[in-house]
């Protein structure tokens, strides 16, 4: 795991992030050449107009007037190309690394066990996608490769300014300690402000986020001013987060700015002093050290506002790291694939908590034979759904076996197992994508006319085909454009259409209307034909038909038979809940 590190600058994590420019070495080695060039280039101009003042104002000596701005125009413009050359491919580099990054962590993202996706904050997530992974592209654009390039000019400086004159620069080695102390407390409060930052970044998308998605709950239970007082409270913890490091940078930067003046108000002092006398410094030395000790300072100012670049950078890689360390997938070392499931599963004494030590299934063991239709009810928290989880391995057994035609699920292929069982849900997700692709999933294997013939055979294509542009109506965000019912429907295909050895039909007719719900009747008694199905329901009379009907209560099988046999049990578990929801009958 990616650890929290108190350190201004983290060289562990430096150096993995490191890693991700291997792929473009060139470049990489380019930008850093290109940094020491420009470092060399820092103090020619300097140099020059010390040369420009001392051989052609003073002598007066008009010759070598032209000579010298040629001079210095032509170090100006190959400090002009280098420059752009510099930024654009630190940039690009940044670019590239942040892409490859994104990827490797989206892919493994793919990979979670939803009991993740069950603990972790969707808003928080996306922000380690988008705009964490973005900050730390500025990294290479405006941190590392900047604050290297500023290190050499303020060497190359340093060394030139000794060579020319060591009375002069002890004036700025006098002052230098002074700054270099504030920048370096200053990065050290920066780290700690900007992790401040970044957390209520987090906090605000997350809280977003989910009002957005949650907004009919929020304005239907009328909690618009409870929601709009947090919402404020917390932008205010962000703004304060802000506040801080606009803090540290009003204290910083007059300091740097005082100390700039003072170093040229005594080269000023000293060196005309000097220069006023016989055989003293030339002012054209003056003059350059005046220069000199700005382009130093300036860097210097500037390494402390490119170190919160790079802090920054640093801080969300190192939260884009813990997601890409998280241990959180099913593991994928089955080599099975299985190829035309009859569709026989067992589980044998299958024991299941999503939290240790709160088991929700308690040695389940049940049989379900191909081509059957096998109906799983009980009261909410019975642990109905959470056989078809595992089944599909959304969540790993604490102890037990479930096998697919005699075949432990463990040994088979992940995507092999789950693309021979369709589940129907009761809660429907659609992309905000056409009816078509949320059919098809972008499947390149089933063809627009196999969903029209798949869709006439449930009975849904005319329903499809009443709505503008028919299959390639866009039903925008989470299928907001159709009814609960309509979204079932096309759920319902989504399944069928992938012709899946099991069909599992999870509370999938308890949310719509009594016409859709027909509609998924006559469907289900067409596609359970010969192909084992697992249905769990609420309502009753949707599974009276079922060849088996499971009755499950606090994790436990509690009852095993048909309708008409469970109806025979004497104040049986089954038999109570059916005389409940037809006590008017």
């Amino acid at each position: 795991m990616a650890e929290k590190s108190g350190k201004a600058f983290d060289f562990k994590l430096f150096k993995r992030l490191i890693t991700y420019t291997n792929p473009y070495r060139l470049t990489f080695y380019f930008v850093a050449f290109s940094a020491i060039l420009l470092a060399a280039l820092s103090i020619v101009s300097p140099h020059l107009l010390k040369e420009f003042i001392d051989k052609t104002i003073i002598p007066k000596d008009s010759d070598l007037l032209v000579y010298y701005i040629t001079l210095m125009i032509g170090a100006l413009l190959l400090d002009v190309i280098l420059q752009f050359l510099f930024i654009y491919f630190a940039n690009w580099l940044g670019q590239e690394v942040i892409r490859d990054i994104r990827i490797k962590l989206f892919n493994h993202m793919l990979g979670f066990k939803k009991q993740y996706y069950d603990q972790s904050a969707v808003g928080r997530l996306v922000t380690r996608a988008v705009s964490d992974i973005e900050t730390i592209a500025s990294i290479f654009s405006q941190g590392l490769f900047m604050i290297i390039s500023d290190l050499l000019k303020m060497l190359a400086i340093l060394i030139y300014m000794l060579y020319q004159s060591w009375e002069l620069t002890l004036f700025v080695f006098a002052v230098l300690p002074l700054i270099v102390y504030a920048t370096r407390v200053f990065q050290k409060k920066m780290k700690a402000a900007f992790e401040e930052v970044r957390t209520q970044v987090s906090n605000l998308n997350s809280f977003v986020q989910e009002r957005i998605t949650g907004m009919k709950i929020v304005q239907l239970f009328t909690r618009e001013e409870i929601e709009y007082a947090s919402f404020k409270e917390i932008n205010e913890k962000h703004k304060k987060g802000w506040i801080k490091t606009v803090w540290y940078n009003s204290i910083f930067f007059p300091i740097a700015e005082m100390s700039s003046s003072i170093t040229i108000g005594l080269i000023v002092w000293y060196g005309g002093l000097k220069a006023a006398q016989i055989d003293g410094m030339t002012l054209g030395l003056v003059v350059g050290f005046i220069q000199l000790s700005q382009i130093l300072f300036r860097p210097l100012r500037q390494i402390a506002d490119k170190f919160n670049t790079l802090q920054m950078g640093m801080v969300a890689a190192n939260r884009v790291f813990a997601v890409l360390d998280t241990d959180s997938v099913i593991e994928d070392n089955g080599g099975v694939m299985l190829e035309n499931v009859k569709g026989d599963i067992s589980f044998d004494n299958v024991r299941f908590g999503y939290i240790d030590d709160e088991e929700v299934l308690k040695g389940i063991s049940l049989k379900v034979n191909a081509g059957e239709t096998v109906a799983i009810v009980g009261a909410t928290g019975a642990g109905k759904s959470t056989i078809i989880n595992l089944l599909s391995r959304f969540y790993e057994i604490d102890s037990g076996t479930i096998s697919i035609d005699n075949t432990d699920v463990k040994t088979i292929a992940l995507k092999n197992l789950r693309s021979h069982i369709a589940v129907v849900l009761q809660d429907v997700f659609l992309f905000a994508d056409t009816i078509l692709n949320n059919i098809t999933l972008n499947n390149p294997e089933i063809t627009e006319e196999q969903v029209h013939s798949a869709s006439k055979e449930i009975g849904i294509h005319d329903f499809i085909m009443s709505l503008p542009n028919g299959y390639h109506y866009n039903v925008k965000e989470r299928g907001a454009m159709l009814s609960s019912g309509q979204r079932q429907l096309i759920s319902f295909l989504r399944a069928y259409v992938t012709n899946p050895g099991v069909l599992v039909l999870d509370e999938a007719t308890s949310s719509i209307d009594s016409h859709s719900e027909q509609l998924i009747q006559d469907a289900t008694n067409k596609i359970t034909k010969g192909r084992t199905s697992i249905v769990i329901a609420h309502r009753l009379a949707t599974i009276k038909n079922a060849d088996k009907i499971i009755v499950m209560d606090q994790g436990k099988i509690v009852e095993e038979g048909n309708h008409n046999e469970l109806l025979k049990i004497a104040d049986g578990y089954y038999r109570n809940l059916y005389e409940v929801q037809f006590a008017e009958v």
